[in-house]
């Protein structure tokens, strides 16, 4: 049997009309959809009435699946020949496991694609009206994640972030943005 490709689908940012045709037509030919909790469930509409689809989100303090797990269903059913979608919120290298998964498929030898999405960090505060870059404003701009692996460095470098110059974007930070704020605003960082 011939071994089956994975497609790493970017599902933008929540809105369903931001996912790319690329992705689009991944959905259409796939024959099994893993996806996450924070890609839209709208464009599960999108897949075949045969396509299986399979929940694999997280959420802050409840996975469904480990990522160990995940990895391995997805190396498990290209394995039998599928044409397996992992459909991720936003771009599925930004702060999104799509390198770790990326990882276990090429040890494996197992065909993949990456389908690039909009990425939140720049799309959400876009549809607010804020530019993340302004010419007199903000030259640059900076994605830090929000929420780490516990067993890695448990504090960022508040420091080094107050200097940067720009806007900062933090992704999955709701429940420590208070002290994410506090601690940027104790390194200097304007109120």
């Amino acid at each position: 049997m011939k071994t089956g490709t994975v497609f790493l689908v970017g599902a933008g940012p929540g809105d369903p009309a931001l996912l790319t045709e690329q992705g689009k037509a991944c959905l259409e030919q796939a024959d099994v959809v893993v996806y996450d909790a924070l890609a839209c469930s709208s464009v599960l509409n999108l897949t075949r009435p045969d396509c299986e689809l399979i929940f694999a989100g997280k959420t802050a303090g409840n996975h469904h699946k480990k990522q160990s797990e995940t990895n391995q269903l997805l190396a498990e059913l290209a394995q039998q020949g599928k044409r397996v979608v992992r459909l991720k919120g936003g771009d599925p290298f930004v702060f999104g496991r799509g390198g770790e998964e990326v990882q276990v498929l090429r040890s494996l030898g197992i065909p993949f694609q990456i389908v690039s999405g909009v990425s939140s960090c720049y799309s959400v505060p876009a549809y607010a009206g804020i530019p993340v870059t302004h010419r007199e404003y903000a030259p640059a701009f900076h994605v830090i994640t929000g929420h780490r692996k516990t067993e890695q460095h448990t504090e960022l470098d508040y420091a080094t972030l107050a200097k940067l110059d720009g806007t900062l974007v933090f992704l999955m930070s709701l429940s420590n943005l208070p002290a994410i704020a506090a601690s940027l605003i104790q390194q200097g960082k304007s109120p």
